[in-house]
Formats: C-alpha cells, sequence, structure tokens
C-alpha cells in the first residue's frame, strides 16, 4: 500500500503573526478589515422625505411615487439614495423589521470589493433611512383653496341627470378621476378641477372615448417673467355633450339622414357611446353620427323619456327582418289603461317582445310638436301613431325588494346644497330611480359598469 503525505504550507501574517493560509496580501482576514474599509464612502444613515397626505415618498428631483413597506419599489428607492454604491458590488440587500411608527427604515447589504491585487473582500452592514415628513405639492395644491392649474367642465342642456349617472360609472369602472384635485357638482354637469395640464388633457381623452360631445378651450394669464419669457396660464376645457340621449326619438334633418346611410328621417336612437347610434323602425336599418355631422347640423329630440306611455300588446301580427340584435315585428297595442282604442305599430324590439307584454313607446297620434323639422317630415310621409321604445316590466315595479347591490359615487362637492327645493331634490331621486330601472333590465348596461354587493 502506497501512502502519500500531503503536505500543507502556512505562512505567519505580516501583522499579527497568526498563521494563515497564504494570499496575496500576506494577511490575514481581521487585518485585512481592519486596514481596509470596503464601505467608505457609503453613507450608513440617509433621509427619506415622506407624504402622509397622499402616502407618497419623493424620489429626486420631484418625482413622487407610492411604495409600499418592504416592497420592491421602496428597496430600489432606498438603494438610489446611498452615494458610492457604483463602486463596489451589491450582493445582497433586505429589510430589517422596525415597527411602522419609528420613522426609520433599516436595509441590510451585502457587498464585496477587491481591497489588494486578487483579494476580495466581502462585508455586511446597516444603513438607517430616516422618514421625515415633507408635503408634496399635489397635496399642497390640493389643501390651498381655488388653487387649481386646469379645469374640465362638463355639461348637458337636457332636463335630466340619467347621462351623467351613467358617465360617472364609466369615470369610476376605469379610475379615469384619480388624478383630479377636487370635483364640483354644477347645474348642468360636473367640474373637475387638475394641478397640471397634462392631466385634464388625459381626461379629456377618456370622455371623448366614451361619449359624443365638442371641447373649447380658454386660459387665462397668472404671472409673467419678462427676464426669462416664461408665463404661468389657468386653463378651462368646456366639453358640451350631445343633448341627444338613449331611446330618444329623434327627427334628422334631410341632410343628416341623406349623409347617414339614407336612413328615414324619424328614428329612435338605441345607443350613445362616441357617437350617435340609430335605428329606423320600419326598414330596420341602422346608422352612425358623428359628432362632427352633429355639431355642422344640430338637432334636438323630438321626445323623451319623460313622454313615454305605457302600452299593452294584444297580439304579434307579422315578423320581418332582423338587423343585429334587432328583429322586427308588427304588433297590435292599446294603452295600458284605455283597451277601447287599439293600434298598429312596427318596432325592432321583436326579439323580446310577445303578446301579454307591457313597452314603452311614443304616441304621436295625440301629440302636437313645435318642430320645424318634423312638420316639414310629416307633410310628405306618413307617421306612425306609435313608437315602442323598450319593454316595459310592471311586476318588478310592483314588488317591494331592496337590491342585492349598489353602485359607487363621485367624491364631489354639491353647488348649493342647502338651497335645493324639494322638487329638485325629488327630481334628482327620480332620475337616480329611473337610471337604477335600466340597470336592471339592459344586460348591455350592466356589463359597462362595476356593481358591487350590497350589504344588509
Amino acid at each position: 500500500m502506497l501512502l502519500y503525505q500531503i503536505y500543507i504550507l502556512y505562512s505567519l501574517c505580516c501583522n499579527c503573526g497568526v498563521s494563515i493560509t497564504p494570499n496575496p496580501a500576506n494577511m490575514c482576514i481581521d487585518c485585512i478589515r481592519n486596514e481596509v474599509d470596503i464601505t467608505e464612502g457609503i453613507p450608513k444613515q440617509c433621509t427619506l422625505n415622506f407624504c402622509r397626505s397622499c402616502e407618497r415618498y419623493l424620489q429626486p428631483p420631484n418625482l413622487w411615487v407610492y411604495c409600499e413597506l418592504e416592497s420592491r419599489e421602496l428597496l430600489a428607492l432606498c438603494l438610489k439614495r446611498l452615494k458610492g454604491l457604483n463602486k463596489v458590488r451589491l450582493i445582497n440587500a433586505q429589510f430589517i423589521f422596525t415597527e411602522p411608527h419609528s420613522k426609520r427604515i433599516k436595509l441590510q447589504l451585502t457587498i464585496q470589493k477587491e481591497v489588494f491585487a486578487n483579494t476580495i473582500l466581502q462585508q455586511v452592514f446597516v444603513v438607517t433611512f430616516l422618514v421625515c415628513n415633507q408635503i408634496c405639492g399635489d397635496c399642497t395644491d390640493a389643501a390651498a383653496k381655488n388653487t387649481w392649474r386646469a379645469c374640465v367642465q362638463v355639461r348637458q342642456k337636457v332636463n335630466h341627470k340619467r347621462t351623467f349617472f351613467f358617465l360617472e360609472q364609466l369615470i369610476l369602472k376605469h379610475n379615469a378621476q384619480r388624478d383630479a384635485n377636487n370635483i364640483k357638482e354644477a347645474k348642468d354637469g360636473i367640474d373637475f378641477f387638475y394641478s397640471q395640464r397634462s392631466h385634464a388633457i388625459k381626461m379629456l381623452e377618456f370622455l371623448q372615448s366614451v361619449t359624443p360631445l365638442r371641447v373649447k378651450t380658454s386660459e387665462q394669464l397668472l404671472s409673467a417673467d419678462v427676464h426669462t419669457g416664461s408665463k404661468n396660464y389657468k386653463f378651462t376645457y368646456s366639453c358640451e355633450l350631445i343633448p341627444i340621449c338613449k331611446d330618444d326619438l329623434l327627427c334628422l334633418p334631410r341632410k343628416v339622414a341623406h349623409n347617414s346611410s339614407m336612413i328615414d328621417q324619424l328614428c329612435v336612437c338605441y345607443k350613445i357611446n362616441n357617437s350617435i347610434q340609430v335605428i329606423d323602425p320600419n326598414t330596420m336599418k341602422l346608422a352612425e353620427i358623428r359628432p362632427q355631422t352633429y355639431w355642422t347640423n344640430p338637432f334636438s329630440s323630438l321626445c323623451s323619456y319623460q313622454d313615454l306611455v305605457e302600452y299593452y300588446i294584444i297580439d304579434v301580427l307579422e315578423y320581418g327582418p332582423r338587423a343585429g340584435k334587432f328583429q322586427q315585428i308588427t304588433v297590435e297595442v292599446s294603452l295600458s289603461n284605455d283597451f277601447s282604442n287599439t293600434f298598429i305599430a312596427r318596432t325592432h324590439l321583436g326579439n323580446i317582445l310577445k303578446p301579454g307584454d307591457h313597452a314603452f313607446g311614443y304616441n304621436l297620434a295625440s301629440a302636437n310638436f313645435n318642430h320645424n323639422v318634423f312638420e316639414e317630415y310629416s307633410k310628405s310621409n306618413n307617421v306612425p301613431d306609435v313608437v315602442l321604445i323598450k319593454k316595459s316590466y310592471p311586476s318588478r315595479r310592483k314588488r317591494v325588494r331592496a337590491r342585492q347591490w349598489k353602485l359607487k359615487e363621485l367624491a364631489m362637492e354639491e353647488e348649493n346644497a342647502g338651497e335645493k327645493t324639494k322638487a329638485e331634490v325629488a327630481k334628482a331621486e327620480q332620475d337616480y330611480e329611473l337610471f337604477l330601472r335600466d340597470i336592471e333590465e339592459d344586460p348591455e348596461l350592466r356589463g359597462m359598469i362595476n356593481l358591487y354587493k350590497s350589504k344588509f
């Protein structure tokens, strides 16, 4: 058997004389650490600016970011505040638990650096960040009264608020109000106030994507520096919504009807998005009216939701063509409270109506309109006696029950809340109740907004 004897060579440290494994520095680990401090130039204590109002941290020079405690975002923010960290190699960084109310954030860092020829030293140390309170610019502007740089005024000249109830839910669903410093309720709409012009422009782009409108811009000079040529303005964006709503009966001008797929002038508005969607119940022709077309030749509704009358479907006489989700039928109807007179009507609601149902519609036989376009249209065309708009659910209205869902609302200031009359408050409550009924009856409308479970 061959025996191999291994000889391990040791040397002495040049400082303390301890026996060590030979290395290029010819020093032990303790002596190297005493001679060289690789953490030199890296501060052991630093400050972080924190806004208690919006719970954001300052990322120099002027950016405020939201970071949760012991998150990756907060770790990156802390490491960026340390100078001299780019001269060493960062191996590990982790938080050390501190009490949330202590206003201290501690990081344990592990770094490496080459100190002598082919000698790499690794060291672990702790950096303490002192959290200092500072109010950000946005919170300062929000705290000061009448301090804003851009305002978006949304208005619609109609006698109800159903459009704004729907627009409010769209804004909440997409969180489009997150940058607003303040929201105020106006007589015919809503005002949004912003500290930056870019936030107001972002809100305008969102409104233009969900509803047809036109925008007028105005600016007010606040201050000017003659030496640098810089100026400070306030911007106001006035948005006027088209005064046409869902389920309105329209009598289009002849030019608008010809430009909209040659549709008949008497039609029904069945949907509003970034344009007006209309349908002709007699021919089942669909058309789209763009906002530019409307503002070139503006027109008003012939009938609105307050003119709706409830009818009873006696019988379905004939089925007609289909157009998308709509089915044309010819029905015999009578007023729900008067069965002595019957009417023959064509409607696009064949997919949901059957004998014995109830439906809301407009009674044109006994109506008197002060509408120049409709007067010209009635001279050369046969006007139907009844135009059915949507299905009615009288059993649901009579059933007294609490809804299992609810809607969120914008946190807005009411204008002259104490000066509203009882009639105005009752009218607003009635409009809101009708909007809730539309949500219950229209599955497509329910899919466009967020519903929340109601707690009982």
